[in-house]
């Protein structure tokens, strides 16, 4: 039968009388089937195939021995029954096993360690195969909403890789690093609005990393509820403390705050920790719900563990209830340390997006109450920033300066986050965030959603009523995003601004007169929205005005003349008249225009007895 073994090692031959002792190690998959070979013990460790039998080669260990067996006829170790690392050994780290192989006359020792490597048997699962979440529909955009975490018990590349979301108009996926889990949230990207859409249904699928993939799905609901409130917010995202490893029992060692703007229940804010924490970080830390502080209920071990990061949520008691989240982390410390210090002076906290780069916006001085090596910092800017530390000739001072060119549009603001690590062994480090708010210049143009506008007006308007508006929008902010609006002067004559005025404030166009299609058909004319900036900067767009025409012109009788010149007819005709014709015309707009309509009377050149009345003839 094929094997799956081969060989890491064979530790050196100890001979202590007639006593011997010597190591080997095999690598074997999980789920192989009975039988299979993991290697040859009796060639590796160069015993006598012969002599296996006569020697009583055997296994001798405890428990492990159920899964592997020896032949004594090859020296051949072999899998016993079927292996599963997900019971035997749980999380990423190496599974093995380890046998005594026994053989005698002489007495001889021998140790194997079996690895038991991970295949990818196991689809991520979801403890819970539905999710629903009540969102109330002016929410703003960028909400997370933590998700159910799946689980996948196979390791490395075959644990879960990455989480997917069925596409759609309103939201995103966030995944968060936590430890070795990965932990999504839903995050609204688009406004919703309860009155187009009450509900949304999606599909959160958790993928592992083998190939090919397995996957398990979360079946999300999201209620849009019409509601209006606001959800509790911490001062910032992170906080950092450092707790020394001997801290009493019922030390209280940090408190948060969250702030709500609503009034009476919808104001007060509850505490709670995350619900997707290890338990270990349950039984050491407490969180009071009301006060906001974190209480050490356990013993703290610095060498089991030194850092917790604690997820929090801030809800408040409105109906439904809303949330905030931060994350506390949790520095435990060996007694008798310290970690650097970081000393911010700002010059400004806030930067023109027109800076060029090397824009000096604060100084930075890091000191370290230790010495020697353990002194010795390094500074660096850990977020993702166009900016920089630029050292000074002094050690441990430095400017922070621009490194790119900024640009207020994209990113209206930063949080520099700067770590400095000392070189002791282990290092310590310290966090600090400065906060750089870009300030506008005015670098955009006013700009018109189309251009040109057709506009369509039916003729006999009201006059001093708006017809239509104009509007354009500016990226920048306040007086460099103020429009105002004028209508483009084009000479003495037919000047527009005699039969149409603009509100410079909103863009409404007002018709000083009433139109008359059969005088003025079409006219065309340019408005300019122009922002308060300096210097100002402006935009035009053309505007295409056409007139409707309506039904308010009568017939009128072109022939015959009257004798006084006039076109009305005479209702009696006298005898002795030769056949004729009347003529009328009427104006017709579009395709029908200036067409002319005739009534031709016919009848013999002999006098009449009577006379024809005009219904007659007509």
């Amino acid at each position: 039968m094929k094997g799956y073994w081969f060989v890491f090692h064979v530790a050196v031959l100890l001979l202590f009388g007639k006593e011997a002792f010597s190591q080997i190690r095999y690598t074997v998959p999980e789920e192989v089937a009975d039988g299979t070979v993991v290697g040859n013990i009796a060639k590796d460790l160069g015993l006598d195939i012969n002599s296996l039998a006569d020697r009583r080669f055997r296994v001798v260990s405890g428990n492990t021995d159920a899964f592997f067996e020896v032949n004594q006829d090859n020296g051949a170790l072999y899998v016993r029954k079927k292996i599963d690392r997900e019971v035997l050994c749980q999380g990423s780290g190496a599974c093995l096993l380890e046998l005594k192989i026994l053989v005698e006359n002489p007495l001889e020792m021998h140790y194997v360690v079996v690895e038991i490597t991970d295949v990818n048997d196991h689809s991520p699962n979801f403890s819970e195969r539905n999710q629903r979440f009540e969102i109330a529909e002016h929410t703003l955009p960028g909400r997370r909403f933590q998700l159910h975490t799946a689980r996948d018990p196979d390791a490395g590349l075959n644990s879960i890789h990455t989480y997917t979301l069925t596409p759609n108009d309103h939201f995103e996926l966030d995944v968060r690093q936590s430890d070795e889990d990965k932990i999504p949230f839903l995050v609204l990207k688009k406004s919703l609005d309860r009155e187009q859409k009450c509900n949304h249904s999606l599909v959160v699928t958790a993928v592992d990393g083998a190939k090919p993939p397995r996957s398990g799905t979360l079946n999300v609901t999201v209620i849009v509820l019409d509601s209006n409130d606001n959800r509790p917010m911490f001062s910032k995202d992170i906080y950092e403390i450092s707790v020394p490893e001997n801290v009493l029992v019922g030390t209280k060692i940090f408190r948060i705050n969250a702030t709500d703007p609503d009034e009476n229940l919808n104001g007060a804010v509850e505490y709670s920790l995350g619900k997707t924490l290890k338990k270990k970080v349950y039984d050491i830390f407490e969180l009071d719900k009301l006060s906001g502080e974190i209480i050490v209920e356990g013993l703290i071990d610095y060498e089991e563990n030194d850092v917790y990061k604690l997820d929090i949520e801030a809800s408040d008691k409105g109906t439904p209830p809303l949330t905030g989240e931060c994350r506390v982390i949790i520095k435990i410390t060996d007694v008798n340390d310290n970690p650097p210090e970081i000393e911010i002076t700002s010059l400004s906290n806030s930067v023109s997006e027109d800076s060029k780069p090397g824009t000096v916006i604060s100084l930075l001085s890091v000191t370290d109450r230790d010495s020697g090596v353990n002194g010795n910092i390094i500074t660096s800017i850990i977020s993702d920033v166009p900016f920089e530390l630029k050292p000074s000739y002094k050690e441990n001072i430095y400017s922070v300066v621009t490194k790119g060119l900024l640009d207020r549009e994209k990113v209206s603001y930063y949080e520099i986050t700067m770590k400095a690590t000392d070189c002791g062994e282990p290092p310590l480090s310290t966090f600090k965030t400065l906060s750089i708010q870009i300030s506008d210049v005015n670098d955009n143009i006013p700009q018109f959603s189309q251009n040109p506008l057709q506009v369509y007006l039916s003729e006999n308007n009201v006059a001093g009523k708006p017809i239509f508006s104009v509007s354009a929008t500016d990226k920048d902010l306040n007086d460099n995003a103020a429009i105002s609006y004028h209508v483009v002067r084009e000479g003495s004559k037919n000047d527009i601004l005699s039969f149409l005025s603009v509100n410079s404030d909103n863009g409404q166009i007002t018709a000083l007169k009433s139109f008359d299609f059969e005088t003025l058909k079409t006219f065309q004319f340019q408005v300019v929205a122009s922002d308060s900036g300096t210097p100002s900067l402006s935009n035009n767009v053309t505007v295409n005005v056409f007139i409707l025409d309506q039904n308010d012109n009568a017939p009128v009788i072109l022939y015959p003349l009257s004798s006084n010149g006039s076109a009305q007819g005479v209702e009696e005709i006298p005898r002795n008249v030769n056949a004729g014709h009347l003529d009328r015309s009427e104006h017709f707009a579009h395709s029908q225009r200036q067409t002319r309509l005739s009534i031709n009377c016919s009848y013999w050149s002999k006098t009449t007895a009577t006379f024809l009345s005009q219904q007659q003839l007509l």
